[in-house]
């Protein structure tokens, strides 16, 4: 609470990104109209006062959708990005802990991971698993695991000659013990700052794939998938494509605002720097 009445950039950050977590997980229980719901004498039609945003050209209520498609957005992205650290977090903490060998075939298997685009890797994936909500959240886990990977392991290899680390190593600390008490606290504003900005990153890669036609399937509403059906209808009626992408604009904007004013308020040279400022 002191870090956010400090800071009013923190604050509207983690305000604005929670507005929209909570709009879209309670929007079954929020009034909106039923986003499947074809009424095909209202399509196409501008916002009024039945349908704040419009409707789309199935005379489906734009405003629901985008709504629900913002859920699956947050659905896709904070499953991908859990399963990319879960996974690149412990490879890289293991890596920086063990070093050697294992070290050096981790990281270079990393290395040949982060060479690809990561749309092309994501579209490799998913033209394995089929396209659907649940590969495309698979395929961003893949391709951001190399990124948390590489960004632990640098931090962690100067905690591993900690004295304090040293002196649990001297008195019998078990390696599980070691890195899940003394090293992994110790990452975990690298970790906030880092989760924030990849799911940024995550929804407009998302967005993306949706919009290719590899993510949410149809009827499933889809932030991406609305952008991608309201391109045919842009000189008819704008509105679908419009606020489906402005939706985006706002979930990608608000988790990247929070991630720069978490690093802000969590790198100790930045806080030092501002105070010698003031």
């Amino acid at each position: 609470m002191h870090a956010l009445r400090q800071n009013k950039l923190l604050a509207f950050a983690l305000a604005f990104v929670v507005v929209q977590v909570v709009l879209a997980l309670a929007a079954p229980w929020l009034g909106f109209q039923d986003p499947f719901r074809q009424i095909m004498s209202q399509r196409i039609k501008a916002p009024n006062e039945v349908n704040w945003l419009g409707t789309d050209q199935l005379g489906r209520d734009v405003l629901a959708r985008i709504v629900w498609g913002a859920r699956t957005s947050l659905f896709s992205t904070a499953t991908a990005v859990s399963l990319a650290l879960l996974a690149g977090g412990t490879i890289g903490l293991l890596a920086a802990y063990y070093r050697g060998w294992f070290d050096r075939i981790v990281m270079r298997t990393m290395d040949v991971l982060f060479a690809f685009p990561i749309l092309l890797l994501a579209i490799g994936v998913i033209s394995v698993l089929g396209p659907n909500a649940w590969s495309a959240a698979i395929a961003i886990a893949i391709v951001y695991t190399p990124i948390f990977a590489r960004l632990l392991r640098g931090p962690a290899l100067v905690l591993c000659e900690a004295e304090y680390v040293l002196g649990a190593r001297a008195v019998g600390a078990s390696d599980l013990r070691i890195i899940g008490s003394h090293i992994l606290p110790n990452l975990v504003s690298v970790i906030l700052v880092q989760t924030s900005i990849l799911l940024s990153a995550a929804i407009l890669v998302e967005a993306s794939l949706s919009f290719l036609g590899l993510g949410a399937q149809p009827p499933t509403p889809s932030l991406g998938l609305m952008l991608s059906e309201g391109r045919n209808f842009l000189l008819l009626s704008p509105w679908p494509a419009v606020f489906a992408g402005i939706a985006i604009l706002l979930l990608s904007f608000g988790f990247n605002l929070l991630g720069d004013a978490l690093r802000d308020t969590l790198d100790p040279r930045l806080r030092d720097a501002e105070a010698v400022a003031q």
